[in-house]
């Protein structure tokens, strides 16, 4: 839940984040745009998709779908075990709408309570995530967490080309 915190002559701003592993790697996504965390299930395929595109899913009605983002990232043969789940996340398109899509993780972690103050810039390097993709970066005892803009990880237009495969 985003919260302002008053401090000595500046404002900062507390924010939570679900964590989430991708291999050795921890990410983050706003709290706020996570609608629930499911576990691992067949959805259906969608014909020339590319490989990170797993399917789509029905939600209550919504059809939602599902990209897994461990081959978005580079690994390409994921193992699907008894922790991987599928993050269900709200994404806001330019038009002002939002959009349901899975993103398939290999595990939660947890909630992490982020300072903004805390957050640092990613670097200027190539990597396998780009870095307009990134929110920031934050350094905790664990290790780095990498904080995920998901209204541009998820592309909108790829959003839409997905949808009309699915007939939605």
């Amino acid at each position: 839940m985003m919260q302002e915190q008053a401090t000595v002559g500046t404002q900062r701003h507390k924010g939570q984040y679900l964590s989430f592993s991708l291999g050795a790697d921890d990410y983050a996504a706003d709290i706020l745009r996570v609608q629930e965390i499911r576990g691992w299930e067949k959805v259906r395929t969608l014909p020339d998709s590319p490989d990170y595109v797993k399917g789509v899913l029905d939600l209550r009605g919504t059809i939602v779908p599902i990209i897994d983002l461990r081959v978005r990232f580079g690994n390409k043969q994921p193992e699907y075990s008894s922790t991987t789940v599928v993050i269900v996340l709200s994404i806001k398109v330019p038009d002002g709408r939002t959009h349901l899509v899975g993103a398939v993780v290999d595990a939660v972690s947890d909630v992490l309570d982020i300072d903004s103050s805390d957050l640092k810039p990613p670097p200027e390097i190539g990597g396998a995530v780009s870095k307009r993709y990134l929110d920031g970066m934050v350094s905790l005892p664990r290790g780095m967490v990498i904080l995920l803009n998901l209204d541009k990880l998820f592309d909108p237009g790829e959003l839409n080309s997905l949808y009309e495969k699915a007939g939605a």
